[in-house]
């Protein structure tokens, strides 16, 4: 769904194998659960996960947050099970994890009717990013920074200098196709100065929000990737001062100074929507 009409500025990841984590997230202030059947549970524990989630998300009780499944891989002994045990239970979207090209899509779309969400983690994903996508079951992107800087052999940075074309890639793609994007994690959950500063840099490139893997972080994401009161009070007065030019028989107008013309107004419109969408969730 678009985030102009549902806000994703939130993501937090939550194992499936853990009942209290699983209950508890039924009452906090994020847009959308990650639930976890992949990096989050240990190989033995698979199978009692999957069981575990299907329960949770059959007793409901997630609100309005976007309920997306992350399950495991395909190729691996538990992926399509995954598939089968949960693709009635509740979920809104299954999140596949190492996806390399639209192949991957095809194959996931082949066992569900679900929306599709796909891990860019892997240097093919990113150079596939367009096809992946234009899959027309593909509805949003998770950037797997982890995994990427692992694949890559790059050094952590704190300004992801090593992660710019990827992230970057996976946006332009995103936006060629309406798909959603959210950006990778921030490891240090205690870091609220760094995981500030690496929303900010998120927000600033274009992304729709953050996934998270502790609550602690939740706020954060959700005051950064909301429009501040000053973006909104901007917005209004670009839409008034453009329409007034328009009456006038002028193409363009003048706000602080600077020029306002059509495109600028489009885009003080998106952040009203953005802004209405998230007051809507409440």
């Amino acid at each position: 769904m678009d985030p102009l009409t549902r806000p994703y500025r939130s993501l937090l990841y939550i194992p499936g194998s853990k009942p209290r984590a699983l209950d508890k997230a039924r009452g906090l202030d994020v847009d959308a659960i990650l639930f976890d059947l992949e990096d989050a549970v240990s190989p033995d524990a698979k199978v009692e996960a999957r069981a575990t989630l299907a329960a949770a998300l059959t007793e409901g009780g997630y609100g309005n947050r976007a309920r997306i499944v992350r399950i495991n891989g395909l190729a691996t002994e538990w992926g399509a099970d995954d598939v089968a045990a949960l693709k009635d239970c509740g979920a809104e979207a299954l999140l596949l994890p190492k996806v390399d090209s639209a192949a991957d899509i095809d194959a996931l779309a082949a066992l569900c009717d679900l929306p599709i969400w796909a891990m860019m983690e892997t240097p093919l994903s990113i150079f596939n990013a367009l096809e992946i996508a234009a899959h027309p079951r593909l509805e949003g992107f998770v950037a797997g920074t982890n995994d990427l800087a692992k694949e890559l052999g790059c050094r952590s940075r704190s300004d992801r200098l090593p992660m710019q074309m990827a992230l970057q890639t996976m946006l332009m793609a995103a936006r060629a196709h309406g798909v959603i994007a959210a950006d990778g994690v921030y490891n240090q959950f205690k870091d609220e100065d760094g995981l500030r500063a690496e929303c900010e840099q998120g927000r600033d490139l274009g992304f729709d929000g953050k996934t998270l893997i502790h609550p602690a972080q939740i706020a954060i994401a959700n005051a950064v990737f909301a429009p501040a009161q000053a973006e909104i009070a901007l917005a209004r007065r670009q839409i008034a001062a453009f329409a007034e030019s328009q009456a006038a028989g002028q193409g363009v107008a003048v706000v602080d100074g600077k020029i306002v013309e059509n495109l600028h107004v489009e885009t003080a419109k998106k952040t009203l929507a953005r802004a209405e969408a998230i007051a809507a969730r409440g």
